[in-house]
């Protein structure tokens, strides 16, 4: 009995580690399935093991994607050549006379309860049920606001050479602003040329987590006449609010695009409510409206950079170039915040080693500011009208140390990116001191400029939009910090959906003060 007790002990010790290793085997054979099946659509999820990627990315196989086009010119002759406007009745028309008012805004809201559910309560390890995976419907809106304005400024730039009241060239500053373009072109393109996972394009309203309104608020604002302009603003508004999605939100899960601070201005107070795509925050009333913009609900997005992209080969060839300390190249009259501009000018007038330069973002100002930032070691970006400028991403691009003098400042994507990292951060109250700034950059550590300068080389490619958009490009950072953003923009659109009369107020403004860079 004892020998059998024994073996009987040793046999039932064999089984076991048979068991567990048949466990582990299995466990292991999962973990390498899920990881064959899942890794590509999740690749792009995190950005810290990434930074360094190539800045180029293409996929294999028999049909690769085309290099990234960075030209706005270049990407929208692309696009119209092989894009046309839907045939088809566009968006998704409001309930008939015969239907109740709210009967299509139930339906679609008892559909997005159901589709919203099946995520919570189903497969964890579906790509489709990660939190880090936005997904967009996109409105067919008439072409009148998409296609049919696309086509006016891609017949007419050549023409638009014409300057505004504050001297800038009017095509550039469609395509500064064209950041609604980038996102739109990318969100439609078929799958097979895209190579963002982190947002995805929904056909069915009850698939999304966001709509798009896609009109393009800048190119209608400058081309249009006034009189056209304000009745396609209020067409568009009548449109969209009209939607038995935006009639369930109230809009908070819609994206506009408002990217220029006078666009959509005669109507956009009616839409406050939505995620606006801003350059800045400006809330003195000159721009938005206090209570219309913050950061809880809106994104700021960068300005389309004017100069070129300067690339590895060129950063290495310009860096013993670098002989300028400081340099700008802007209009130096401005209003608001922007006021400070002529004080800088005057506190570092003659001082050694320092270019200003009036100038605009037409061709010779464009040439003069690229030729002007690649020599030099510091650029000069202070506020402008508003709080926001484009020489602050023209610098980035060209290696050039931002030196950035706009007390109320508001940058894109800071909750991804650390700016100390690759700009200097001064207050007005300093800067215009006579000698104080030049002195200040004189003893900036050599090693400290070494290293921001290794870090705007790198973190040049989150400031470029493109088509297709790139991993870790502008349209990528923009839907991680939309995502970002979902949770709290859910939880305010269901708060006001089941509030009772007599219920507090929903607090949708923050008690800040507005663009307030000091002109001592």
């Amino acid at each position: 009995m004892a020998g059998t007790g024994k073996h009987f002990a040793v046999a039932r010790s064999t089984s076991s580690v048979v068991a567990f290793l048949s466990l582990l085997a299995l466990f292991s054979a999962f973990l390498l399935f899920y990881y064959v099946r899942y890794s590509s659509s999740s690749s792009c999820l995190l950005i810290s093991d990434s930074l360094d990627a190539p800045l180029h990315l293409s996929k294999g196989g028999p049909n690769p994607i085309p290099p990234a086009e960075y030209s706005f010119l270049a990407s929208l002759e692309k696009f119209l050549a092989t894009r046309a406007a839907p045939s088809g009745s566009p968006g998704v028309a409001a309930a008939s006379e015969g239907d109740a008012p709210s009967a299509a805004v139930k339906a679609l809201d008892d559909s997005i309860w159901k589709e919203e559910s099946e995520r919570l309560y189903g497969e964890p390890m579906d790509p489709w049920s990660s939190p880090s995976v936005v997904r967009v419907y996109v409105y067919e809106m008439p072409p009148k606001f998409t296609y049919d304005l696309l086509w006016l400024f891609r017949n007419t730039y050549r023409e638009t050479w014409n300057l505004t009241s504050n001297g800038s060239p009017v095509h550039r500053l469609i395509e500064q602003h064209s950041v609604d373009y980038w996102i739109w072109a990318d969100l439609i393109a078929p799958e097979s040329e895209r190579l963002l996972k982190n947002v995805i394009r929904v056909h069915r309203q009850e698939e999304a987590d966001l709509f798009y309104i896609p009109i393009f608020t800048t190119i209608s604002y400058f081309l249009l006449e006034r009189q056209q302009c304000k009745a396609l603003y209020r067409e568009a508004l009548k449109w969209v609010t009209d939607q038995p999605a935006w009639r369930r939100s109230g809009g908070r899960d819609h994206i506009l695009p408002v990217h220029h601070p006078w666009s959509f201005k005669s109507v956009r107070r009616s839409m406050k409510k939505a995620i606006w795509l801003l350059p800045d925050m400006d809330s003195t009333g000159n721009w938005y409206k206090p209570g219309d913009v913050w950061l809880e609900k809106d994104l700021i997005l960068p300005y389309v950079p004017n100069v070129d992209f300067c690339d590895a080969q060129c950063l290495h060839d310009s860096q013993s170039k670098r002989s300028t300390l400081l340099f700008f190249c802007g209009r130096l009259k401005r209003n608001a915040g922007g006021k400070i501009r002529s004080k800088l000018a005057a506190a570092l007038h003659n001082s050694e080693n320092v270019v200003m330069v009036e100038g605009s973002a037409g061709e010779t100002g464009k040439a003069t500011a690229q030729a002007g930032m690649r020599k030099s070691l510091f650029c000069l970006s202070p506020a402008g009208d508003t709080p926001s400028s484009a020489r602050l991403f023209d610098a980035i691009v060209s290696g050039c140390i931002p030196v950035i003098v706009s007390d109320e400042l508001e940058l894109p994507f800071e909750g991804i990116l650390d700016y100390r990292k690759i700009a200097l951060f001064v207050s007005s109250n300093d800067a215009v001191q006579p000698g104080w700034l030049v002195n200040f950059l004189m003893n900036v550590d050599s090693k400290q400029i070494i290293d921001m300068q290794n870090n705007l080389a790198k973190y040049s490619r989150h400031f470029l939009f493109s088509s297709p958009a790139q991993p870790l490009g502008a349209e990528d950072l923009a839907w991680r910090m939309i995502a970002g953003k979902l949770v709290n923009i859910k939880l305010h659109m269901r708060r006001s959906q089941r509030v009772v009369e007599g219920s507090r107020n929903l607090c949708t403004c923050e008690c800040r003060t507005g663009n307030i860079t000091r002109v001592p």
